[in-house]
């Protein structure tokens, strides 16, 4: 048997969550299913940085075009929200949000081609995977998605290993990790972060998104800019050190599919701050502080409520830790080859 995957987006230079996921299921479905062959399919200005990496002995590197078919395969998986234009046997597609449809979070041309392309993938596509309950309700509401062509299958987490932060104290250091964009609510963040008690920094680490020009200028002109940090995307290593050294993670994002990063800091022990809304409070649960991402105060309040309180920190890092053992990236590829299995 053969199975065809869309593999661009594992080798994105800068990693997000979109390459994190697509590496863990290729991979992942090579090793549980030895005698499956897979076909790892790129689109041409991926394809020659894919051969540098070696790949298991069961998968094979194959072009993709839009009009490419994999006839000989039983199932072609689109691992980010688009499936080429010809025709599959049978399709699967995975969406991990539809933000750019909900909100102003992008330029209009690009709000038209999402929504173009969103559509023709949700056509294509014998079943769609959401990667939560509030992405499936989406694809609901916005594409006109029946239910019954759903299954939602949440992203994992790997947990550091045990000693990883063993020796590295942890600092009055409010961490959030995301692009600075519009929509991670960055801007009302630093306005919160303000009202901390001096001592404590911020630390922002991701790349320049949609709006960043508006938010830097906010940052610059903060009495706390002495306080903020602007580490830019950062490497593997640098993250893992982030997450070891901060008190505090937040993530008041104003929309997220998944939030991968709210189950990153629950693994290193770090108490999480998150919005009430979109699919954060599904994934937090009630392992999180919980706050309107629209209101500065309820942001600033949760904030200082942890900086205050060792025993609140203490008892959210232990309910992070326990979260994150729903979530498992081994459960995430053994619900993606069962969805496979519906259409053999």
């Amino acid at each position: 048997m053969k199975i065809a995957l869309d593999s661009t987006y594992s080798l994105d230079p800068l990693p997000t969550g979109v390459s994190v996921y697509s590496r863990e299921i290729l991979f992942g479905l090579a090793a549980a299913h030895p005698e499956v062959e897979f076909l790892h399919c790129l689109r041409p200005h991926r394809i020659v940085r894919s051969l540098r990496e070696r790949l298991p002995a069961n998968c094979r590197r194959r072009l993709l075009l839009e009009s490419s078919r994999f006839g000989a395969a039983a199932v072609f998986h689109g691992l980010n929200q688009r499936l080429p234009e010809a025709r599959q046997k049978r399709a699967v597609a995975t969406f991990h949000d539809l933000f750019v449809l909900s909100g102003d979070y992008s330029s209009a041309e690009f709000r038209t081609r999402f929504a173009e392309l969103a559509r023709q993938t949700a056509g294509r596509a014998d079943l769609l995977i959401a990667v939560s309950q509030f992405t499936a309700a989406q694809l609901r509401d916005l594409l006109n998605v029946e239910a019954g062509r759903i299954r939602v299958i949440p992203h994992g987490v790997r947990p550091p290993a045990p000693d990883a932060a063993l020796n590295t104290p942890r600092g009055r250091i409010v961490l959030h990790v995301g692009a600075i964009q519009r929509r991670k609510n960055v801007a009302r963040l630093v306005e919160a972060f303000e009202r901390m008690t001096p001592g404590w920094r911020l630390v922002l680490a991701g790349s320049a998104g949609y709006g960043a020009s508006e938010i830097l200028a906010r940052i610059q002109a903060s009495p706390r800019r002495a306080d903020i940090e602007l580490a830019g995307y950062v490497s593997d290593s640098r993250l893992a050190q982030l997450y070891a050294r901060a008190a505090i993670f937040a993530f008041p994002s104003l929309d997220e599919g998944f939030g991968m990063p709210v189950l990153e800091a629950m693994a290193w022990g770090v108490p999480v701050i998150a919005s009430n809304g979109s699919a954060l409070k599904e994934v937090a649960g009630d392992a999180a502080l919980l706050v309107d991402p629209r209101d500065a105060n309820s942001i600033a309040g949760a904030l200082n409520a942890l900086a205050e309180d060792s025993s609140l920190r203490e008892r959210l890092a232990g309910l992070g830790r326990a979260r994150t053992a729903e979530f498992t990236w081994d459960a995430a590829v053994r619900s993606t080859w069962a969805a496979y299995c519906e259409l053999f």
